[in-house]
């Protein structure tokens, strides 16, 4: 009978020990988790500016190309006129 109550009190206490290790894994496992997701939540807040920049940019290039087309057809329209003169004359 003592030595099966020895052996109770050492599985026991095997399983408080197992359970403190497991509860220490978990608080590790929480602490990585959190980790993660504030490394997500940052690398995703860098894209998102990094896209805004690239919409800003891109806008910015069809203005200018928009700009450069106009410029384009008024000087065509110019020479245009210009040609149709001389040889008006």
């Amino acid at each position: 009978m003592s030595h099966d109550l020895d052996y109770l009190e050492r599985r026991v206490q095997e399983l408080e020990d197992k359970l403190l290790q497991l509860r220490l894994s978990r608080r590790v496992l929480m602490l990585l988790l959190e980790r993660q997701e504030q490394e997500k939540a940052t690398f995703l807040e860098r894209l998102e500016r990094e896209n805004r920049r690239l919409l800003r940019t891109n806008h910015q290039y069809a203005q200018s190309l928009l700009q450069k087309n106009r410029q384009i057809h008024e000087l065509e329209s110019r020479l245009g006129l210009q040609g149709g003169q001389k040889s008006g004359h």
